[in-house]
Parts: C-alpha cells; structure tokens; sequence
C-alpha cells in the first residue's frame, strides 16, 4: 500500500531527493511527484541499496547504471510473462471444466500468484549464473581491450523472409504466436552452440559467438530449425566478424552493420558471410563461394560469401 512521498524515502536512506528520484526513473517508474506513491517495499530497497553502496566500491553512478540495467529488462520480462500467464488463463476459461466464466484480469493475477515464488527463485537463480558467466568472458577473450569493452566476436543477424506482409494477413494472435515460436528457436539453438542471443526485434534476432566456426554452427543450425518448422516463414541469415564494442547488454561496430546489409542480401535459407568470417573456418566442415560484387551501404563494394555445412 503507497504510504511514502519521495522526501520520505530519502530521509529514510540518507540520499537527496533528487537521488532517490533518479533511483526509480532509472527502474522505470515514473516520478511521483509529491504524490505518496511508494511503498515500505519501496524504501526497504533503496535503504539496501544505498547500504550497498556505502559498504563496497561501488558509487551512486555505478548504482544508477546498475539499476537500470534491472529496470530495463525486467519491464520486458514482466510483459512477455504477463502475456504468457494470461494466454494459459484464457484456455483454461475455456475448458470444459471451468464451472464458471472468470475474467482473464483475475485469471491471470491467480495464476501469477501461484507460481510468485517459483519465478522469484528462477529469477534470482538465472542472474547469478548469467552474472558469473559475463564476469569470465572478461578473461576468456584474448581480443578484449582493457576495460573488457571492445572484442573480437562473430555476429549474425537472424530475419524471418517478407514477415510484414505475412503479419498484414494475420490476426494479432497469430502474429504473436509466430514471434515466441520463433524467438524460443533461436534462443535454444543460440544457447545450445554457446552463443549469446543479444536481443530481438520482432522477425529479426541479433545473436554472437565466440569464434566464426561456432558463429556459422548457430547459423546453420537456425536454418535447419526454423526453414523446417511449417508454422514460420523462411529465414535468411548475415554473419560477419571483427572488433565491437560491448554497452548496456548490446554490441555496436562495423560487424554488427555488415551482418545486417548481408542478411538482406541472402536468399531465403540461406547464409552470407563476410571475407573474416570465411578465413576462419574449417576445411572440409563448411563450403564457401564467393558471389558477385555488390554496393553495400556504409561498406562500398563487397563480396558476399554464400556457406554451408558439409
């Protein structure tokens, strides 16, 4: 229940109000103003917060970026579990043995509370194995500058073929069932070649591996999966490799860009590469052919590489 203005919260944690409003903009909550809109949940984490802080090496900026980090992600989270909870709420309105209509709202809220504490302990469970994971990347790539920003990785670009015009013949509900289907295929064949799915874009996935040959195994393998799965369309695929810069969960750099102008480039089912990606690899696993010289914006004349696996 809301019982603390902003003033509250930040005398109860030793910060400025401004400070503390900064907090919860960086969560994603809009500014209350001087509204009592917080909760004792409210303050007892910002109060652990600020604790924190005051008792390791890290700052209030460090703090804040920290935070948004958690705000960021877990907003979308919420929303892609909210969506799944109530899609289970609505069949099971449907069932026959449903002895009464209930609202999808109450539905839903039921079903969340059921599960709260299961999804609290995967949550927290699924962070700590994910920070531990970041925090060794740090050491295993002998490419990474200093500040274990910018390394030397292989990126390709996933994209579900002519999918706005297929999404204008479907009803809502199907476009949103072809989306999971096909984000859930990619993000288990990504994981499964120890890759890193870096983030979706509705028919498109954005995805990194170590090494080009583990970059082309998820690659393929994409292509295996979702060309063969009757519910989706046809997927081109665009890989490059070389230095990019690692910030706030995402990569940016010249490979990231060329991988996308290759995805629009490639046919149906069919994987381009760039000249790095292709040096790399093993003979005898993968077939490469160069194709015919194309402008690619941003890059100038380039030479695709169409691939397969042997």
């Amino acid at each position: 229940m809301p019982r603390f203005t902003a003033a509250d919260l930040a005398e109860a944690s030793g910060l400025s109000e401004q400070t503390t409003r900064r907090f919860f903009r960086a969560l994603g909550f809009p500014d209350a103003g001087d509204e009592r809109r917080y909760t004792p949940d409210d303050r007892d984490v910002l109060v652990t917060l600020t604790e924190a802080v005051r008792e390791s090496d890290v700052d209030l900026a460090t703090a804040v970026r920290l935070v948004r980090a958690v705000g960021q992600n877990v907003a979308r989270m919420s929303d892609w579990q909210v969506a799944a909870l109530a899609s289970r709420a609505e069949q099971l309105q449907e069932s026959p043995q449903a002895s009464a209509e209930t609202p999808r709202l109450d539905g839903t809220q039921r079903i969340a509370e059921q599960v709260s504490d299961a999804l609290q302990q995967v949550l927290v469970h699924s962070w700590r194995r994910h920070l531990d994971a970041a925090i060794s990347r740090l050491d295993a790539d002998p490419g990474a500058d200093e500040l274990g920003q910018t390394s030397r990785i292989t990126v390709g670009f996933a994209d579900l073929v002519n999918f706005s015009a297929l999404s204008n013949e479907l009803d809502t509900n199907r476009v949103g069932e072809l989306v999971e289907i096909f984000e859930a295929r990619c993000g288990d064949v990504v994981a499964g070649y120890e890759g890193r799915l870096i983030k979706t874009l509705g028919d498109s996935v954005l995805f990194v591996a170590a090494d080009p040959p583990r970059g082309m195994d998820i690659a393929c393998s994409l292509i295996d999966v979702i060309g063969s799965d009757s519910r989706l369309p046809d997927v081109s695929i665009g890989v490059a490799t070389g230095a990019v810069v690692t910030r706030l969960g995402d990569v940016f750099g010249p490979p990231v860009n060329l991988a996308a102008r290759l995805t629009a480039l490639a046919r149906r089912n069919r994987v381009l590469i760039d000249d790095a990606t292709a040096a790399a690899l093993p003979a005898g696993v993968f077939e490469t052919r160069k194709l015919t010289a194309r402008p690619v914006r941003g890059f100038g004349l380039v030479e695709p590489v169409a691939v397969r696996r042997l």
